[in-house]
């Protein structure tokens, strides 16, 4: 049983590490392509900048989903039920 709390826990440090890279990652390429956009047509600005805010947001949504998947094994971790008719022997 211990070791499916250890591989659970390596699990969750996983889910939350690949997360928060691909999030920033994402990010890093989102605010690149709007300053690219802002510098070659300055007018449309406003509306690059809304649209790209929104982008934000959704992928922030996609890390915290995984957070939350995370955060449920981390506490209710479902695979412990298995091993509990053994626990007693």
């Amino acid at each position: 049983m211990d070791m499916v709390i250890g591989l659970t826990a390596i699990a969750v440090a996983i889910l939350i590490g690949f997360g928060a890279l691909g999030v920033g990652i994402g990010m890093g390429l989102l605010g690149g392509r709007f300053l690219e956009g802002c510098a070659r047509q300055p007018e449309l600005a406003p509306m690059l900048q809304t649209k790209m805010f929104l982008v934000v947001a959704l992928l922030d949504a996609v890390a915290m989903i995984g957070v939350g998947i995370a955060l449920f094994f981390a506490f209710a971790n479902p695979f412990i039920a298995q091993f509990e008719p053994f626990i007693g022997k």
